[in-house]
């Protein structure tokens, strides 16, 4: 790598010269120089996984990895798939000493064809909607929140808020899936059918969360690693987010809980969508005639 060979020559050399020989900017040198040795967020719940992990396997060494993984979920609430226990363990040159160990995973989870397919229109409220989780900060503590979007409006139909659990704490998604389903009933939707679009975390691919799911629901889902699969609420939370930090001063509020459920109510009654032609969601779906 090129930044790795100037660290190398730096003590020795002008460190313009060697990025002008490199071809590479003095400022793109200092932001990699800035960001060595500190883990991002896939290496350091790796690393906070197999922290779990060691003092397991030293009790019960006879665990395998699926084991393992269902009694680190089982205390700390934190969903992670088998497989990336599997790989943790595999790193740290764990084993079972039981007699069959570490067979391949398969079947645990779902994942479902992505039906939206670069349509993100609607015709009707609960006909497609989308969900995903967000990250929020607040007094030095970290938040999820899990939001479910209504494309026809981009209204915020349901949430839960719940502090961090790597953005798959269990009763964060499955809150939030109960309030959108009720939700749906209330409003008079619950026999029209609604795609509902998600990623493929380790939440939204489990068994569990799709056996919640009511009949008229069919599930739909980004390709993996493909954010672009969900550009609506993707852009949604980066303007939330905005807004909660210029517009709201978050960060100051006493009570985020408080804080988040006026920015909900603010955000679908009157905040103004160039999307909805100026028009707030609910001043939209009131003027297309649906509740």
């Amino acid at each position: 790598m090129k930044y790795g060979i100037i660290d190398e020559l730096s003590p020795r050399y002008n460190i313009s010269s060697l990025c002008a020989q490199m071809e590479v900017s003095r400022s793109g040198y200092y932001k990699w120089l800035g960001r060595k040795g500190v883990l991002n967020p896939y290496q350091k719940n790796r690393e906070d996984l197999k922290a779990l992990i060691i003092p397991i396997h030293e009790s019960h060494k006879t665990y395998g990895y699926r084991n393992i993984a269902q009694n680190i979920r089982n205390v700390t609430g934190w969903m992670f798939s088998d497989w990336l226990c599997h790989q943790c363990c595999k790193e740290l040159h764990i084993r079972s000493e039981a007699r069959d160990r570490f067979n391949a995973p398969g079947g645990e989870h779902e994942i479902f064809p992505n039906l939206l397919n670069g349509d993100y229109t609607a015709s009707r409220p609960f006909e497609k909607v989308c969900t995903d989780t967000t990250i929020l900060h607040h007094h030095g503590k970290t938040y999820d929140w899990n939001l479910y979007v209504d494309l026809v409006d981009n209204s915020i139909i349901a949430y839960d808020l719940r502090l961090g659990q790597h953005g798959s704490g269990v009763k964060n998604h499955f809150m939030a899936l109960s309030r959108f389903l009720q939700e749906k009933q209330k409003r008079g939707y619950n026999d029209l059918v609604t795609i509902l679009h998600s990623d493929q975390g380790s939440i939204y691919t489990s068994r569990a969360f799709n056996a919640r799911l009511h009949y008229t629901i069919r599930r739909s889902m980004s390709r993996r690693a493909t954010p672009t699969d969900n550009p609506v609420i993707e852009a949604i939370n980066g303007w939330i987010k905005d807004e909660l930090k210029a517009d709201f001063n978050l960060e100051k509020a006493d009570d985020i809980h408080k804080a988040i459920r006026e920015y909900v109510k603010y955000y679908n009654t009157i905040r103004l969508a160039c999307a909805l032609k100026y028009k707030s969601p609910l001043q939209y779906r009131s003027e297309l005639g649906f509740q």
